[in-house]
C-alpha cells in the first residue's frame, strides 16, 4: 500500500516539533478515550499501568516494537479531553510528546507533537509515528492493521529532507 506522509518540522525557540494530525468522526470525548484508557490503548499502541495524573509515571508496553518492551512515562500534563503530555526515557533516548485534540462539528482532530532534542533521527521517528497514528485509525475503524514496511524506508527521505 502507498502511503502519503503527512509531517510538519517547526522549529520553535526550545528546538524543534515534529508535527502528524490525524481526524476522526467522532466526539472528542471518544477520540481521548482512545489515548488514555489501557484496553484502548492496548489496540494500537500497548497497554499501561498506573496510578495516572499529572506528574505520575506510568508503564507503558510498547507491544509494536520489537521485544515488546516496557518504558516509564511521566505524565507532565493531562488536561481532559484536549491535551496530554507525557515524557519517557529509555534505550533509544528522551522523548516528550503530546497529543491535542480540538473537535468541531463531531469531527476530532488529533494532533500529536514530538518535542526533538535533536532532527538527526527524524528520518526513522517520523515513519515511526505515522505507522502508530495508523494503527490508531485502523483500531478505532476495525479496519486491518497496516504493516510497518508500509512506512519505513519509503518515507525516510521525506522526513530527512525536512531537516533542509
Amino acid at each position: 500500500m502507498n502511503r502519503r506522509p503527512v509531517g510538519r518540522l517547526f522549529r520553535t525557540e526550545a528546538g524543534s516539533d515534529l508535527a502528524l494530525t490525524r481526524t476522526f468522526r467522532a466526539p472528542v470525548e471518544d477520540v481521548w478515550a482512545s489515548l488514555t484508557e489501557p484496553e484502548r490503548t492496548a489496540r494500537w499502541f500497548g497497554p499501561w499501568e498506573g496510578d495516572p495524573g499529572t506528574g505520575r509515571t506510568i508503564r507503558v508496553q510498547m507491544a509494536y516494537e520489537d521485544g515488546e518492551p516496557w518504558c516509564d512515562m511521566l505524565i507532565e500534563a493531562c488536561e481532559p479531553p484536549r491535551r496530554l503530555a507525557v515524557a519517557t526515557l529509555d534505550e533509544q533516548g528522551s522523548w516528550r510528546l503530546e497529543m491535542l485534540l480540538a473537535e468541531v462539528d463531531g469531527v476530532t482532530e488529533l494532533r500529536l507533537v514530538h518535542h526533538l532534542v535533536s532532527e538527526e533521527a527524524i528520518g526513522e521517528v517520523g515513519p515511526g509515528w505515522e505507522y502508530y497514528l495508523d494503527l490508531l485509525v485502523a483500531a478505532r475503524d476495525g479496519t486491518a492493521r497496516p504493516g510497518f514496511d508500509d512506512y519505513y524506508p519509503a518515507m525516510k527521505p521525506y522526513y530527512d529532507g525536512l531537516r533542509s
